[in-house]
């Protein structure tokens, strides 16, 4: 029975690289810095494939008990780079706090082509106006932002199936030696944390370049 669960993880681990030209974007609609790199992602990488993540199992339950511990050193650091980046941050009352539901139905939005619509939605009520994820209407409120049906939102955040792979992505960023969100995968580099963008749009400017044909002589 363990190797099926094992080999079920690995099948829903979407760390794992693929053929796509398309930067990966993972995040966690419970993290600020998540937050702070949704708003400027695309704007610097272009069209990237947006992958919901759990965080809370990106570290061992000790390391997540700590980061509790420095909540208010975790608030001031999101504070100075929101002022940095000129966008706003006002804090949900709940702070930090997992959200499975909201990451179950951010999973089946992705997977319906409305992943970054909703995650915008859900992360902007969340850390633009101070709104608790776990409340249904608030996540009501991200779906219909995001174009999605009330039923198939409200229903997909209830189906803790979508667990394993929210869980089984953390592992798979864990095993490639990635240890925080947001993170960006850019065929097998990888760049985690919020401050890294920068590194991340460097390498696909870079890409872009290497793939311009030459202008003729003359």
């Amino acid at each position: 029975m363990g190797d099926v669960i094992v080999l079920r993880e690995r099948r829903e681990d979407r760390a794992r690289p693929n053929r796509s030209p398309r930067p990966a974007f993972f995040f966690d609609l419970a993290c600020p810095f998540s937050y702070l790199a949704m708003e400027r992602v695309e704007r610097v990488l272009g069209e990237v494939e947006w992958i919901p993540t759990a965080a809370v199992a990106l570290h061992r339950e000790s390391d997540y008990e700590q980061k509790r511990a420095h909540v208010e050193e975790i608030r001031a650091c999101a504070e100075r780079r929101a002022l940095t980046l000129r966008l706003p941050l006002l804090w949900p009352e709940r702070f930090p706090v997992h959200h499975p539901m909201a990451l179950r139905a951010a999973a089946h939005a992705a997977e319906t082509g409305a992943g970054a619509r909703f995650a915008m939605a859900a992360s902007r009520l969340a850390f633009c106006g101070g709104f608790d994820l776990d409340d249904p209407e608030i996540l009501a409120e991200a779906g219909a932002a995001a174009g999605m049906q009330l039923d198939d939102c409200l229903s997909a955040a209830g189906d803790s199936s979508r667990d394993v792979q929210l869980h089984a992505t953390a592992l798979g960023l864990l095993a490639r030696g990635v240890r925080r969100l947001p993170a960006v995968r850019i065929g097998r580099r990888w760049f985690d944390g919020e401050q890294t963008l920068g590194g991340a749009a460097a390498l696909m400017r870079a890409r872009v370049l290497s793939d311009r044909p030459l202008a003729p002589a003359g």
